[in-house]
């Protein structure tokens, strides 16, 4: 890009010099002449001074453009000054990247996708990784994306497990607004006779399984998707957030098996895993990727979608990792002090608009069996129906 600049910027130059040379020499030939013919020279002198005029602002103006080309140029390269763990901090000689742009490492085995969430000062920025920072060095060259994260959307996700992040559309989006959100309530019949007699849900609604370890919250979510996905006719995403890979591996091959994914084509549900191992950044981000593929399905597609979110509480914990990596003062009970605001902005995309809708069904771990703890009880606020799984027996 900057030696097309630099190429256009010197023929401009070049053209210029010739055209001015080749006007003041015919203005001194007007003025030399101008007694004989002076009403039609003298017209002609005046064309030829507001020509020049006019070459003078162009060159101006392309001079102007260049500079700023090569600056944009110049800046969208980076070099890594520091790594402590999943936070990278990147020194820019121009301007810097905006907050959650994204930047890609280079000279990577790997694809390595840093999202900027500080400006530091001193021409630096602090990001946190979407992987593994194993292996990077101060002074490895970084660059800039030009824009936030993007993932894939559309049918092609459809029977496919997709682990992390990819590109294609940003995930970080504005929630609908009032106007744009629908109304009514219809039950979500879910083939559980319990849960359909003594607590049913809403279509469209959000529902929270909230339990502690080992109470069959998982498994009760691989029964609705077995049963409702069958039933429901429309598309199903699943987000795992932070929980094992067993348990993903499991639900894919219980999902093939039951006829939901069809490996031949045909599927209508999609998978996104950020396990236990990944970098709280991508653990973090699972969350909206699979809300992200569930609002294209309802907003371009006008389908009603299932959205299965296991679990809720790791995205909770990932946010207050990546909040403590950047050095953010914890708030009660040690969790992050934007708690509500991360929950908010994750829960309040999920309704029903005027085109489709988006039903919910999110396991909440709790921690120590305690429904007061902080993370648990925000949950509690943006949900239209719960279960509590409890591990004793009345």
């Amino acid at each position: 890009m900057s030696i097309s600049v630099d190429y256009g910027y010197r023929m401009s130059i070049f053209y210029y010099k010739i055209n001015f040379l080749q006007l003041r020499l015919l203005y001194k030939v007007i003025k030399k002449f101008e007694s004989e013919t002076y009403p039609q020279l003298l017209k002609l002198s005046m064309l030829t001074k507001a020509l020049a005029r006019q070459m003078r602002v162009a060159f101006s103006a392309a001079k102007k453009e260049a500079s700023t080309s090569t600056k944009q140029a110049t800046a969208t390269t980076g070099q890594i000054a520091q790594v402590i763990g999943a936070v990278v901090d990147v020194q820019f000689d121009g301007p810097l990247p905006p907050i959650l742009n994204a930047l890609q490492v280079q000279g990577t085995s790997h694809k390595l996708i840093l999202e900027v969430a500080q400006h530091l000062g001193d021409s630096r920025v602090r990001t946190i990784a979407m992987d593994s920072t194993e292996g990077l060095i101060r002074g490895q060259p970084v660059s800039d994306l030009g824009g936030p994260i993007t993932i894939p959307v559309g049918p092609e996700t459809l029977g496919q497990a997709q682990s992390k992040l990819k590109s294609d559309i940003q995930f970080y989006r504005e929630a609908p607004s009032f106007v744009d959100q629908g109304s009514g309530a219809e039950i979500l019949i879910t083939g559980i006779k319990v849960v359909d007699l003594l607590a049913p849900y809403a279509r469209g609604g959000k529902i929270g399984l909230f339990g502690g370890a080992g109470v069959g919250k998982t498994v009760l979510i691989q029964e609705l998707i077995n049963n409702v996905a069958k039933a429901h006719g429309g598309y199903s995403v699943f987000a795992g957030v932070g929980e094992r890979t067993r348990e993903g591996n499991d639900l894919y091959h219980e999902m093939v098996a039951s006829g939901v994914i069809n490996l031949s084509g045909g599927s209508r549900c999609a998978l996104i895993y950020g396990q236990m191992n990944e970098p709280p950044g991508a653990r973090a981000r699972v969350g909206l990727t699979g809300l992200t593929v569930a609002e294209y399905f309802r907003d371009e597609e006008g389908k009603d979608v299932l959205l299965f979110i296991d679990n809720i509480f790791r995205f909770t914990q990932a946010c207050s990792e990546v909040s403590a990596l950047l050095g953010r003062i914890p708030s009660a009970v040690g969790y992050q002090p934007t708690l509500a605001t991360d929950l908010g902005q994750l829960q309040e995309r999920i309704t029903t608009t005027k085109k489709g809708s988006i039903t919910s069904v999110q396991a909440i771990y709790v921690p120590a069996d305690d429904l007061t703890d902080p993370a648990p009880a925000t949950t509690f606020a943006h949900l239209d129906a719960t279960t509590v799984l409890s591990k004793s027996i009345d």
